[in-house]
Formats: structure tokens, sequence, C-alpha cells
């Protein structure tokens, strides 16, 4: 069972407080998909969720001004042939979010300044290279343009989304459906979770698996995160259907510690704070929202509280950092979706000074690339560049620009057309079939 004994901790108190009804979303039509995603992301300055919609795949993009309810009207991003199963904002440059889908392929969004004013359908640029349905997407945390897709074709693909290339491709390596993918903190490693109950380590330069072990046992999902640079955090099953998590040792793939966490049926959501080192862990199904923190003991893990709610959750995403509100010692923003509405769940630490608190207020990551994708190609590692949150800090603005080298896609044949084209194929098989006929007919003439 969980530790839920006293000890020291400044996030101890820590409570989360849900936005009022006037400044939630309402009316969204969310995606109705099985497939295991957090269904929304945030950037500092738009949120996005995977969208149900007619005639393919769409996901919805919304400045954080628009509270209230969400006209039906509202334009999409709607690119895909079938559905988006999972999207992610680019860390560096906040209008910037790639999406994937069920088309077997990966797409690049520019969202205009204040928002969709109108459906949008063509992309910056078209990924294409996997043979499968592409179930997950992550951008390095480190390097500009580098992306991490994952495939039920079973590999993980690294691209230059500026050359709309995929520069890497690990292939060969899983031998099932890969559930989740997560970079380290320096963006040199990715961990992988895999429905052959497996956990393993990429090394995505060496085009291999660095480190693999036995996971979760349960036969439903499991996912894995990276806690900074050093631990590994996956949540998933037993083998009686319990749901549990598992602290890892990254550098071995060892187990640090493990526990169960009750016995509901919802996929477990994990989320973590670099900066405050403080857990979200959200199952799907559930209204609550457990939180703890993660220490250099050997305990590793202490429960801290949990955000209770009526409302259950589909999918949960958290705020970039450098946009929290730290006038109310907000030290963690997330957003909670459920079928039809997204609430904003404000997470913060109580103290009865006005100052800013720079102990609960570290240095956070600052928007900016420590590499070019070139030098992280090229073997170089660095840390993420960070920021202050103190007040009268300027934030650089973000001078990342996005200028795709645009590939030619190939062309999409309908399906009157792909029916023809099998047609023709079926004809030229005959003939060549009654020639070889002929062929074989002659040469015996010939014999005798």
């Amino acid at each position: 069972m969980t530790s839920r004994f006293v000890r020291s901790s400044k996030f101890r108190h820590v409570f989360g407080a849900v936005a009022k009804k006037e400044d939630c979303y309402h009316d969204l039509r969310a995606t109705r998909t099985s497939w295991d995603s957090n269904y929304v992301a945030a950037s500092p300055l738009f949120f996005a969720v995977l969208y149900e919609s007619g005639g393919g795949g769409a996901f919805i993009v919304l400045p954080y001004s628009a509270t209230g309810k969400v006209d039906p009207k509202t334009p999409l991003v709607a690119g895909h042939k079938s559905p988006v199963l999972d999207i992610d904002f680019n860390p560096f440059n906040d209008s910037l979010i790639a999406s994937v889908s069920e088309d077997c392929t990966s797409k690049i969004w520019g969202i205009p300044e204040g928002g969709l004013k109108e459906t949008m359908t063509e992309p910056l640029q078209t990924l294409s290279g996997h043979k499968r349905k592409v179930g997950t997407v992550k951008f390095s945390p480190t390097a500009n343009n580098i992306l991490a897709t994952t495939s039920t074709d079973f590999s993980v693909k690294i691209w230059d989304i500026e050359k709309g290339k995929d520069v890497l491709s690990v292939d060969a390596q899983h031998t099932d459906i890969i559930q989740s993918a997560d970079w380290n903190r320096n963006g040199s490693m990715i961990v992988t979770t895999c429905k052959d109950k497996k956990i393993r380590v990429i090394d995505p330069r060496q085009k291999k698996i660095a480190q693999e072990a036995e996971g979760h046992q349960g036969i439903k999902g499991s996912r894995a995160i990276y806690l900074g640079e050093d631990k590994i955090f996956s949540c998933g099953f037993t083998k009686t259907s319990e749901r549990e998590f598992t602290i890892w040792d990254s550098r071995n793939l060892g187990k640090l510690t493990s526990q169960t966490v009750d016995s509901a049926s919802g996929l477990l959501m994990p989320f973590y704070d670099e900066d405050t080192k403080v857990l979200f862990l959200g199952g799907k199904g559930d209204g609550n929202i457990r939180y703890y923190e993660i220490v250099d003991d050997a305990t590793q893990i202490y429960y801290l509280s949990e955000f209770k709610s009526a409302t259950p959750q589909r999918g949960m995403c958290p705020l970039p950092k450098r946009a929290v509100n730290i006038s109310e010692n907000e030290v963690v923003k997330m957003f909670k979706l459920s079928t039809k509405l997204l609430e904003p769940i404000s997470f913060q630490v109580p103290r009865k000074s006005d100052m800013f608190q720079d102990d609960i207020f570290p240095d956070t990551y600052s928007g900016e690339p420590a590499l070019s994708s070139e030098e992280w190609l090229s073997g170089k590692d660095a840390d993420p560049k960070l920021m202050s949150l103190a007040p009268g800090f300027v934030q650089k603005k973000q001078s990342v620009e996005f200028k795709p080298d645009k590939q030619d896609t190939p062309k999409e044949l309908s399906e009157k057309e792909l029916r023809g084209e099998f047609e023709k194929l079926q004809q030229r098989v005959a003939y060549l079939e009654a020639e070889l006929i002929k062929k074989d007919a002659k040469i015996k003439e010939l014999s005798g």
C-alpha cells in the first residue's frame, strides 16, 4: 500500500482548485477512439483536443480566451484521412503542433496568431514512412525539429520535420504494438512500453535497444515516462488486474520500487513536473488525480494528496511551466478532459507571503532549443535551456522559425481508382500468363 505518514515537504499541502464554470470549455466533441492517448495537448498560447468529426480525422485548437460554450461551427484542423490518435505541441514554437493518425502519416501544422479562422486542411509538412497506423508523437525536449513517432508496424522513427524525412528508424526491435514513448531530459534516450509486456530504453542514434526488462504483466495497457535523467516511472496492471506503478533505474532497468494503486479498470496517465519533483497520476474514468513527491532515498516516492472530482476524465495534460500563474503560487496547471468538458485545474502551494517563492519556482524550461537537429544527429547532447520565473525577468521572444522543405507525397487514390488499378493489374497478369503458355508450347515444338 502507498505510504501516507506525515513527513516534511514543502509540497505536502499542495491543493488543486478547479476553474469556475465560466472559465471552463463546454460542449466539446472529444474523439471516441479507444486508442490510449491523452486526447489533449497544451502550449502557452493554445490547447488542442482530438475531435469527433465525419470524413476523416480532426482536432480542434483554441486560444485560452475562448472560454464557455464552444461553437459547433468552430474551425478544425482536418487534414487526415483517418482518426487522429495523438498530438504534441513543439516546445520551441508555441504555434506548431504535430499530429499522427490511423492513415499512417504524421503532419505538422502551423496555427495562425489568435487561432484558426477557417478549417485547416493543408499541413506545413507531411511525414510519410510508417506502414501502419501511427500511435504516438513526441517532440525532443532539447533538439530543434526532432520528432519521435511510433507505429503499429512496431517501429520507432525519428524525423527532421523541416526536411520532412525520417532520419533514423528503430525497426524490428519490438515484437508487438508500442503503447507509449517518452524522451529523457536531455533528449538522448527514449523509453517505450509495448503490448508484449516489456519496457525498453532505446538509443535512437544507435538504432538499437540499450536496455530491456519485463514490465507490467496485466493484459491492459501500460505507460512509461522519464523522471529526469536516471529514473523511469511506469504504470500498468498486475496479472490480477490491479493498477500498479514501478520506478526503475534507467541505466540498467533495475526496479527501485513498486506499488499497487487500486483495483480500478481505467488506464493510468502519469505526468511529472521536473521543477517540483511532483508526479501526477490520473486514471481514465476516474474523477480523482493523485500526486506524489519523487525523492532520492530508499523509498523513492511519497504520497502527497489527492484532487477529487465527480467528473470522470478521459484525458489530461499539463500547461508548460513558463505559462503558470506564479502570483498565486501555481506550481502546476493541468487540463482535464471529459467527453464534452475541459476543466483547468490549478495546483497551488499555500503561502502567506506575496513575495516570489524561489524555493518552489526554480529555473524552468525556457522554450529555446539547446541543439540544432544537425548537432543532435552528429551525437551531441545538451541539457535543456532554463529561464527564471521571477517577476521582472523578461523571457526571450521565441525566435525559432519553421521553414519546411516540403516533400512530395504520393497521390492517394480513391476506392474507385484503386479498384480500376487492381483490374488493370489482373488483366496484365492474365495476358502474361497466356504469353508464357504460348512460349512454353513453342519451346516444346522446337525441342521435338
